[in-house]
């Protein structure tokens, strides 16, 4: 995105990009610009629907927002971020005696976890609206794209064959 910027001489507001690039970093890149990145979500794990409250803490299962027991830096992946550690509302910080009202299958074991980037990006990648007109609108526009990355295909310049780059240059300027 460094040189997308670069060349256009600004931070562009909207991003219309494919399944891989569900991330939190790429939702916060374009928030922080003051748009939003039209990107389809990937469920990964059991974590399908989320929900926030308004201090950003994610609710569990039986609706209330989970207490942050703590947070690190994870290093394991391509960006390296802050994940927070979300334990049950009931037992942290401290135990209420309450019994979970609906009986997750880890209350004996401590009750329900979930760890999640703690930037403004892994929220809004939940939240976002996906069946709103503005992201549909963004969208669409990444359909252009890959008419292109189609043609690149049909023209046979996608995966050059080529051994040198004056080469590859020459023949794309030809087709």
């Amino acid at each position: 995105m460094h040189q997308v910027e670069c060349c256009l001489g600004f931070q562009p507001r909207f991003g219309a990009l494919d399944a891989a690039f569900d991330a939190f970093y790429v939702y916060e890149y374009f928030h922080n610009a003051g748009g939003f990145a039209a990107v389809p979500f990937v469920a990964r794990g059991r974590s399908g629907k989320r929900m926030f409250d308004e201090h950003g803490a994610p609710f569990c299962q039986a609706g209330r927002p989970m207490s942050l027991k703590y947070t690190f830096q994870c290093k394991t992946t391509l960006i390296p971020h802050e994940r927070g550690r979300y334990v049950c509302p009931l037992l942290h910080p401290t135990k209420t005696g309450e019994v979970c009202p609906i009986q997750h299958e880890n209350w004996e074991k401590g009750g329900c976890i979930s760890t999640i980037a703690t930037s403004p990006g892994a929220r809004l990648r939940y939240q976002l609206d996906r069946e709103s007109d503005a992201y549909k609108k963004i969208y669409k526009q990444r359909t252009a794209t890959e008419r292109i990355n189609s043609q690149a295909v049909q023209f046979g310049i996608e995966r050059p064959k080529l051994r040198n780059r004056a080469s590859i240059t020459n023949q794309n300027t030809l087709t």
